[in-house]
């Protein structure tokens, strides 16, 4: 099983579980119905924005520790010479 066929597996049963759970066709006994009507309606909102502070986390972590790999680096560095003297003969000025 693929990793991202075990993804959408995981987010077909968590998107059934919250149908059920907001449509009151699953119980949930210790938590009162006015509760339960006011947090489920946000559970999707809270799921995104969690998320996507989750990845911009992981993008300024890697930013932040860019630095020590340097072969990625150099590699990187030898990509924008690469692009710039292909451009220059193009007759792009940069």
């Amino acid at each position: 099983m693929t990793r991202a066929t075990r993804f959408a597996t995981a987010i077909a049963a968590f998107g059934l579980v919250y149908v059920l759970l907001l449509l009151h066709i699953m119980p949930l006994p210790w938590l009162g119905t006015e509760v339960r009507d006011q947090i489920l309606p946000t559970l999707p909102w809270w799921a995104l924005v969690a998320t996507g502070s989750w990845l911009l986390g992981n993008v300024g972590w890697g930013l932040w520790n860019f630095n020590d790999v340097p072969e990625a680096y150099q590699e990187l560095m030898g990509d924008i010479k690469d692009a710039k003297e292909y451009l220059a003969s193009k007759g792009v000025d940069i």
